[in-house]
């Protein structure tokens, strides 16, 4: 028999996640150099200087195992969030936490809902572990923000069989959000069998008034699990470090799947110390909100369709195919990130870079559009 005859169901079928291209991968095929990679969605500053010294000091202690318990960040997480160590799962990024929800929860016979142009691998952990997606029309932009969740459509597809939704809050790839009230009123009329994951990776950069921090929610609903991560505005994106908050219940399940070891010592003692450097937090977002109403700003100038964002990345409709320009973008030395895969053709998204790499980006654009 062939391999793939031997993988179970769910495997041979699945479509593998697809990383932004590395700027070593288009150094080769072209020949370039000097690339402006913004595809990713990572910090454009680095990480910070004590994640960094952090980082550093635990190379001497790469014979070791890390610690498998996480402690120290564990207590440092809870210290910060107001939580107790012991509603904290890691992960290997928060992509690994999500997987961790799957394998818990989900099996063949029951199934998952998430949105239409949800994060990637919402399907991708379904499908893995063999169980059913349920994939909820998005906003069409007549009662919500085109492109973003529609909770009504969702709470419909919602089944007997259903035991995880997952909420994407902002979304990725489409930069939308959910307000406090409906989301809240979301959660309240979930049955009792769902556990709801919101996703908060990009939780840091939002600052609008009725974004929710759905930690707050904690107390109320005993089925919930927010996932945030190290990777976007920590800048770890390297490491690999994330976590999930639940209830001790919950994240004494999570870790039973957990394999031993998932985050390894340079990341946990990193993480732990760009917590504690908020400047270089504060630099971050104040970095991302101006880079963010510019290439806002200068989209619509160039008469593009522009998803408002609250992230650190911005998607826009080119009015065509957005293979080509990707492909032009790429000889121009620019990495941006296509996304058919999410049911967008047209669409790019941006991640915001420095001024320097924001110009560099919408010059390089013009020159395509125009050729």
């Amino acid at each position: 028999m062939k391999p793939i005859e031997l993988a179970v169901p769910g495997v041979q079928g699945l479509t593998p996640y697809i990383p932004g291209k590395p700027i070593g991968e288009l150094e080769r095929e072209l020949g370039l150099s000097h690339i402006v990679k913004l595809a990713s969605n990572e910090n454009p500053l680095g990480p910070s200087r004590l994640a960094l010294a952090a980082a550093e000091r635990a190379l001497s202690d790469l014979h070791l195992y890390p610690d498998g318990g996480g402690f120290e960040l564990k207590a440092a997480l809870a210290t910060k969030l107001g939580v107790t160590a012991e509603q904290i799962t890691l992960g290997n990024g928060s992509n690994d936490v999500l997987e961790l929800v799957a394998r818990a929860f989900l099996s063949p016979e029951v199934s998952a809902v998430f949105s239409e142009h949800a994060f990637a691998v919402y399907p991708i952990v379904t499908q893995a572990v063999g169980a059913k997606a349920l994939i909820a029309p998005a906003h069409d932009g007549s009662r919500g923000p085109q492109f973003g969740h529609d909770l009504k459509a969702m709470a419909e597809a919602v089944g007997s069989d259903t035991r995880v939704v997952f909420i994407a809050n902002p979304n990725n790839p489409t930069g939308t959000y959910l307000g406090r009230t409906e989301l809240e009123t979301f959660l309240r009329g979930l049955p009792d069998h769902v556990i709801a994951v919101v996703d908060e990776a990009y939780f840091e950069y939002v600052s609008e008034p009725d974004y929710p921090n759905a930690l707050a929610w904690l107390p109320q609903f005993p089925n919930l699990v927010v996932t945030r991560t190290f990777s976007k505005a920590y800048g770890l994106a390297g490491l690999r470090v994330g976590y999930a908050i639940s209830s001790p219940a919950i994240a004494d399940l999570l870790n039973r799947v957990r394999q031993p070891f998932n985050v390894n010592t340079p990341a946990l003692e990193a993480a732990r110390a760009a917590l504690d450097d908020e400047d270089h937090l504060a630099k971050t977002v104040r970095l991302n909100d101006a880079g963010l109403a510019r290439l806002m700003e200068e989209l619509v100038k160039r008469n593009l369709k522009v998803i408002p964002s609250v992230g650190n990345f911005i998607t826009f409709d080119g009015g065509q195919p957005a293979g080509p320009v990707y492909e032009a973008l790429l000889r121009e030395g620019v990495i941006v990130r296509p996304i058919a895969n999410y049911g967008l053709p047209n669409h790019l998204r941006v991640t915001v870079g420095t001024e320097e790499e924001n110009h560099t980006f919408l010059a390089a654009l013009d020159r395509v559009r125009s050729a």
